[in-house]
């Protein structure tokens, strides 16, 4: 089964991203800031990250740096999923490690569709 680890600070897309997830078959895990991501994912090891932003403490960019410089979670994809829509935010994002960059709100069958592809990318990669 798929594991995906959220890292966001707002309850209410928490509650909407794990519904979707779940609604596919998807284990789940949450994380309430970038700090807490960081030490969830060394934990768990979860297929895929959807990371946001915006949130106290470490950032969004921050932890995903940190994840894909640490030899322990750098080949965990992470999909930065914000509202931040600059496209200087998604190159950035991009530049940190992201593998992915998704703008809120997201459309179930397109965050779908995005965590498969990385997924895959990921599998292709370790052949």
């Amino acid at each position: 089964m798929t594991h995906i680890l959220i890292i966001d600070d707002s309850p209410t897309e928490v509650h909407v991203f794990k519904n979707m997830l779940m609604n596919h078959d998807i284990e789940v895990s949450v994380a309430k800031n970038g700090e807490e991501g960081i030490e969830k994912a060394i934990e768990v090891m979860p297929d895929c990250i959807l990371m946001d932003v915006v949130m106290p403490g470490k950032n969004g960019f921050q932890a995903t740096r940190d994840l894909s410089r640490n030899p322990a979670t750098s080949a965990i994809p992470v999909i930065i999923i914000t509202t931040k829509d600059q496209e200087t935010d998604r190159i950035w994002g991009m530049r940190q490690g992201a593998m992915d960059y998704i703008v809120k709100p997201a459309r179930e069958s397109d965050l779908i569709a995005r965590i498969n592809k990385v997924l895959d990318v990921g599998r292709d990669q370790q052949e």
